[in-house]
């Protein structure tokens, strides 16, 4: 029992630890053995005397105390377990004149000696004298016994008695580990053998230690031991640990660089000012990007790019309870990259600029009729810059030593390959261009001839898969004029320039059939043979795809912009720009349309009128039809710029032309290649276009006007040349060689300022990026000896 346990008697005893129970004592301190009414002490056996056993008396006999006064002295709970057991075992009460079985010796190094409480107080309970037992009861006695001899009893005994049963007891049963373990009232009071022990010489630490049997429970004072040093090994490692956090903002790793600055071990300004010492000289260097030889530098003062020596430092020595960060004070290497500051948009920019210069088109399968022949264009993959990657690449190679860093590029396939290309060819395009599809009007039969519908049929990708499609625009006059028997053709409603003035030319209903209708029944029975390749339809009203009313609300008033480039001459070049010019004279351009070079001009071919000229692929000059059209391109396109018109697409020649306003000029390549421009504003634009053709000994002129209701006055402005690039020099023994100049690259920034009643209303950049033309030289490459 522990120190905190111990209660004062109320009987005014004193306390006398030194106290030997005798056999004049009634009961051992501490209530572990209660007073019977028949117990005399002067009749407890000695040590030695060996009782007889004496049959089991019929009940308890009734009797008054001797002493109502408790024995003082201190006693140990825990009894030997083979004594309890002994009494239990013959039933022997306490209190009679016979002799009890001596108990085997107490031995002090198996009892915990622990001072108990002594007198009528135990644990601060009082108890009713009705419910103290009379007589003995034996030790294993159960409750119900007990009960039973209290009813039985309850006459005999009348007065009270001022004891109080044990609150504790020993328990036979239990396990000898050293602790007390309640036990019911029930059980009888131990032996007056039992208490013969001298408290005084029992040390309670030595005894519970070595009443421990092995194997058992560790003991107290072990675990006692045992706590106290895992706290202090759980406050060890809290210190620890907390140090680690305060050191990870202290100073660096012992082994750590940035942007291959050592600065292992120092701390956040030194290792700052290591920083700034290293990378700030190199700053200002441009980062170099390459792909197939050709080369784009990007000046970080362009794009915002700048040295943040705090930020790459902070990503070092941050405080932080992560474990792994402690241990990279002391072990391993860390590298890191400079933090730097970018301006996004601006770097995006210059990516741009870079993908298109980088930018392989894909090529669609297609099939055209040109001359009412199926004619097949391969599919060919295109190639395009990962744009997120390269301004990535580009930060990553900021402040970096290596050399020109590769432009991250991706394959783009075609949807449909060759394979599927030949297939439409013999399933789509040559069923389609077999036979006449005969029409039925009324009781009218006309055969229509392929020539009426091979200008607007094509046979292209659509949702994955080659399919044919007639464009029902383009399908409208060869219809008509393959159509004559049957009404007559509607006339659209325009717009020309007589005496320097835009006139309306009304348009004219006709009786016919409707292009649209036409186009749908038309396809379906395309494949298909005999009879069956027919449709039937009916002649109706056919109004103008542009009527008066449509001319009149456009406004077209006043030229808003006018623009000329001269050429050298070349029969190609006549031939070519005056078909293309011819293609798009006349053409409106309604409010908020866009207007497509290649849409309106089409493909160029022989059969649209154009010859085999001097074109740009792939960085050299090739001979292919249409040779000479981006004249054409190049006036139209500057025209929309003064006209204030919005640059949905253009894009520069690969290489200088010196004859093209820098920076101002554009190139087309059928099905890749195009430009555009919307109208954005609430008026119709004409677009009026003729060519001056060149002779031998004289410049040929493109023209081209816009007309409209004026809305702005346009100005153009141009940065300095930057990023100059030096050509190279290749050999070329293929037939299509043509030997060029080598020119020098750059990139080049053209400013666009509108202007509204005398006051800047916006500004706009475009940059034009430039790359070196090689010096080419057909033939072989000649070999060294």
């Amino acid at each position: 029992m522990n120190d905190d346990q111990q209660r004062p008697h109320d009987d005014g005893a004193e306390d006398d630890a030194t106290a030997q129970p005798g056999p004049d004592d009634a009961l051992v301190e501490g209530g572990l053995v209660e007073e019977s009414d028949e117990l005399d002490l002067d009749d407890a056996p000695e040590p030695g005397d060996e009782p007889e056993p004496e049959p089991e008396p019929d009940g308890p006999e009734a009797g008054d105390p001797d002493d109502e006064d408790e024995p003082d002295g201190d006693v140990p709970l825990d009894a030997p377990e083979t004594d309890l057991d002994a009494e239990a075992d013959h039933e022997t009460e306490l209190g009679h004149d016979e002799p009890a079985d001596e108990p085997d010796p107490v031995d002090e190094d198996e009892l915990l000696a622990e001072d108990e409480p002594e007198g009528d107080e135990v644990g601060g309970d009082e108890l009713d004298d009705e419910d103290e037992p009379d007589g003995d009861v034996p030790l294993e006695a159960s409750d119900t016994d007990l009960g039973e001899h209290e009813d039985e009893d309850e006459h005999e005994h009348e007065h009270e008695h001022d004891h109080r049963p044990p609150p504790f007891a020993v328990d036979p049963d239990a396990e000898d580990t050293g602790e007390i373990h309640p036990v019911p009232r029930s059980f009888a009071p131990l032996a007056p053998s039992a208490l013969d022990v001298d408290v005084d010489d029992v040390d309670v630490d030595d005894a519970a230690t070595e009443a421990a049997p092995s194997g058992e429970e560790p003991h107290r004072p072990r675990r006692r031991w045992l706590r106290r040093a895992l706290v202090a090994a759980v406050l060890l490692l809290g210190l620890a640990y907390v140090g680690g956090w305060w050191l990870t903002g202290e100073r660096t790793p012992a082994q750590a660089s940035i942007g291959g600055v050592d600065v292992g071990g120092l701390s956040p300004t030194a290792a700052q000012r290591a920083v700034e010492t290293e990378l700030g000289p190199r700053e200002a260097d441009a980062v170099v990007l390459e792909h197939e030889k050709k080369t784009f530098e990007i000046d970080p003062a362009d794009v915002g790019l700048s040295l943040d020596a705090k930020g790459s430092v902070d990503q070092v020595v941050s405080r932080s309870w992560d474990p792994r960060r402690m241990v990279a004070l002391v072990a391993g290497k860390h590298t890191y990259d400079p933090v730097v500051d970018v301006d996004d948009t601006k770097l995006a920019d210059s990516v741009d600029s870079v993908a298109e210069a980088v930018q392989v088109p894909v090529t669609q399968a297609l099939i055209t009729f040109p001359g009412g022949k199926p004619k097949a264009r391969e599919p060919q993959e295109g190639l395009v810059a990962r744009k997120d990657d390269t301004a990535q690449a580009v930060k990553d190679a900021y402040l970096a030593e290596s050399g020109p860093v590769a432009v991250p590029t991706a394959v783009v396939d075609p949807m449909v390959d060759s394979a599927g290309l030949k297939k439409a060819m013999t399933e789509i395009a040559q069923p389609a261009v077999a036979a006449p599809v005969a029409i039925r009007v009324g009781e009218k039969t006309i055969k229509l001839p392929v020539s009426a519908y091979t200008p607007a049929l094509t046979v292209g990708v659509v949702d994955g898969a080659m399919k044919p499609r007639i464009d029902a625009e383009k399908l409208a006059e060869p219809l008509t004029d393959a159509t004559t028997g049957i009404g007559r053709k509607a006339v659209d409603a325009t717009v020309v320039i007589r005496g320097g003035k835009p006139v309306v030319v009304p348009g004219k209903d006709g009786v016919g059939l409707q292009p649209e209708e036409m186009a749908k029944k038309l396809v379906p029975v395309l494949t298909r043979t005999g009879d069956a390749r027919s449709i039937s339809i009916e002649a109706d009203v056919v109004e103008p795809e542009f009527t008066t009313a449509d001319a009149k609300k456009l406004q077209i008033k006043e030229r808003v912009s006018e623009f000329e480039t001269e050429f050298p001459y070349a029969e190609y070049r006549n031939i070519n720009q005056a078909r293309a010019a011819e293609l798009i004279d006349g053409v409106i351009v309604k409010p908020g349309e866009t207007f497509s070079f290649n849409d309106t001009v089409g493909e160029r071919t022989e059969a649209a009128g154009f010859v085999v000229g001097t074109i740009i692929n792939g960085g050299v000059f090739r001979e292919e039809l249409g040779g000479g059209v981006s004249q054409v391109v190049t006036t139209t396109y500057n025209a929309a710029f003064f006209a204030g018109m919005d640059d949905v697409e253009h894009h520069p020649h690969a290489f200088y032309i010196s004859r093209y306003p820098v920076g101002r000029e554009a190139t087309v390549a059928w099905g890749y290649l195009d430009l555009k421009f919307k109208n954005p504003t609430k008026y119709g634009v004409l677009i009026r276009a003729s060519v001056k053709k060149s002779t031998p000994g004289s410049a040929g002129v493109t023209r081209v006007e816009l007309w409209s209701t004026k809305v702005w006055d346009v100005k153009a402005g141009k940065s300095a040349k930057r990023n100059l690039r030096d050509p190279g020099t290749r050999y070329d023994d293929t037939p299509a060689c043509v030997a060029q100049d080598p020119v020098q690259g750059f990139d080049i920034d053209i400013y666009r300022t509108f202007f509204s009643k005398g006051k800047k209303v916006k500004s706009e950049t475009v940059t034009a990026n430039y790359q070196a033309a090689d010096k080419v030289i057909c033939g072989k490459k000649p070999t060294k000896d």
